[in-house]
């Protein structure tokens, strides 16, 4: 066998029982399992990069990052070819993870992708200019897709106001894969891939207050959603931007309303099963406007009495709220 040459070789019946058992395992959530016998793939074929691939995943999964950077870089040191490897993506974000920007440049850039700004390595890959995405919070348990802009490859920033079943906040940066599961369509015609959260990378300090409103029009909901904007903060009312899909709905490819560029509607929380004949229920679609509008609001303890209180003086006649609770 060469260790240093080209020469390839299919891999053992016993390494591929071992992984295919393994993967198995991994479904069913036992990873300590499923890493003994990957691990004992790994010593079987050493200089089969799929065996240090398949290690990183598994790291990956149990968000291990160092263990899933070590074996990530034993993956693509054996790689026949760099651009568009998937082993390298893992490296981009097990090293985003453990903020290793060097790394995290080097990862995305032998993966093709071009990295602002290369002679300031030891800094975050910020400016690669990637645009709106969707990220579904909480993908194992009661998920929440929402909108936000990404930072680099590996991360979001959430601009969407998520419900507190989520336990995310606005603001907040999260890690998230990189095979998208769903897309969400404008009538535009750009479509937005939807990622899924890994974990919490940075969190936010501002917390998430829910609050009925009493607009008399859109206008006047519009106006406290530009109120919270110019503060530097978020409003969003709930009752018309948030749906209710079915896991397998919000895995696909969705339409959605095309909002102003950033910050898209709606966003979707997920719900077992199929909502049957009547299809999706989207609160405040294809009816007239209700004044009582369920509102979520981004904004520190301090201001978000005043900014309420500022919005319906600028209107007495047409604007009140109450029962203001902070669920995040």
């Amino acid at each position: 066998m060469k260790i240093f040459g080209k020469v390839r070789h299919r891999p053992s019946a016993s390494w591929r029982q071992a992984t295919d058992r393994a993967f198995t395992l991994i479904g069913d959530g036992r990873y300590d399992d499923a890493g003994a016998l990957l691990t004992r793939a790994a010593d079987m074929e050493p200089w089969l990069s799929e065996s240090w691939f398949n290690l990183a995943l598994l790291h990956k999964f149990r968000h291990d990052w160092e263990q899933a950077r070590a074996a990530g870089l034993r993956a693509v040191a054996l790689l026949d070819r760099s651009p568009g490897a998937p082993d390298w993506w893992n490296v981009g974000i097990a090293a985003t993870a453990l903020q290793d920007w060097p790394l995290a440049r080097r990862a995305w850039q032998a993966y093709g992708l071009k990295v602002p700004g290369g002679g300031v390595a030891q800094s975050e890959p910020s400016g690669m200019a990637l645009g709106s995405a969707a990220v579904r919070l909480s993908p194992e348990g009661e998920a929440e897709v929402v909108w936000g802009r990404r930072l680099d490859p590996a991360r979001i920033e959430v601009l969407s106001i998520p419900l507190p079943s989520s336990g995310r906040r606005w603001g907040e940066v999260v890690l998230h894969d990189g095979v998208p599961h769903g897309e969400r369509t404008t009538a535009a015609g750009p479509s937005y891939p939807v990622f899924d959260e890994i974990e919490l990378w940075a969190p936010s300090p501002v917390p998430t207050w829910v609050v009925l409103l009493e607009a008399a029009t859109e206008a006047d909901r519009d106006a406290l959603e530009r109120l919270a904007a110019d503060a530097g903060f978020a409003a969003e009312d709930w009752s018309s931007s948030v749906r209710l899909l079915c896991r397998t709905c919000s895995e696909s490819s969705m339409p959605s309303d095309e909002g102003d560029g950033e910050h898209l509607d709606p966003h979707d929380h997920s719900e077992p099963g199929h909502p049957g004949p009547l299809g999706h229920r989207t609160a405040g679609s294809g009816s007239l406007w209700v004044p009582e509008r369920e509102c979520g609001i981004a904004a520190p303890a301090a201001l978000v009495r005043g900014l309420l209180d500022g919005w319906v003086a600028d209107s007495p006649d047409t604007r009140e709220w109450r029962d203001l609770e902070e669920v995040c």
